[in-house]
């Protein structure tokens, strides 16, 4: 069995239909085994016999819409792309801080990968690289200005659609921890 991690997009804790234990029910009602939740922001880790990523999106994306309403996109990656992305270490020397966020951003399987690095139109915004395997683009963001934080978000949109989901590096790595504690 193979393990992976869901990241949910346009998931609201506060919304009382996408609480950790109304996702987790979702997974676990698909089949899906030791199901369990990182955070409270849409991050579902499992085990599966299924190998085919983009079928497993569409299959979790339905099963959310059709019990939970939630119309937000699911991207799925499996462990072994999470682990090679962190082994990589694709932000060398910085330190995911208060002013320098270090972002990944997960195209949903099948998108097509840039071309080549995108260009900001903010300069408090760095793309640093595109993980092919992982299908991740990884960014820096200057917070280093209160009340002047970027728009990466609708920056990231405006070029590449919504077919993204976002999470910062340090989420990245608890999930990859989590799916480790999981029973391959």
């Amino acid at each position: 069995m193979a393990r992976y991690a869901a990241f949910l997009r346009g998931i609201m804790p506060s919304n009382p239909h996408m609480t950790n234990d109304k996702l987790r029910g979702v997974f676990t009602d698909l089949g899906f085994e030791s199901v369990g939740s990182v955070l409270a922001s849409g991050n579902i880790v499992f085990r599966t016999d299924e190998s085919d990523g983009a079928a497993l999106e569409a299959r979790i994306q339905d099963g959310l819409r059709s019990t939970l309403g939630i119309p937000g996109g699911t991207v799925v990656r499996e462990h072994a792309e999470l682990r090679a992305l962190l082994e990589g270490d694709p932000f060398p020397g910085l330190t995911h801080g208060r002013g320098s966020y270090l972002i990944a951003t997960f195209l949903k399987d099948g998108a097509p990968p840039p071309t080549e690095l995108p260009e900001p139109d903010d300069p408090r915004i760095r793309v640093v690289g595109y993980d092919t395997a992982a299908r991740v683009l990884l960014a820096v963001v200057d917070n280093s200005e209160p009340g002047r934080t970027p728009d990466f978000m609708a920056w990231l949109e405006r070029t590449y659609g919504t077919s993204i989901t976002t999470r910062t590096w340090l989420t990245v790595q608890r999930i990859v921890t989590k799916l480790e504690a999981i029973t391959p």
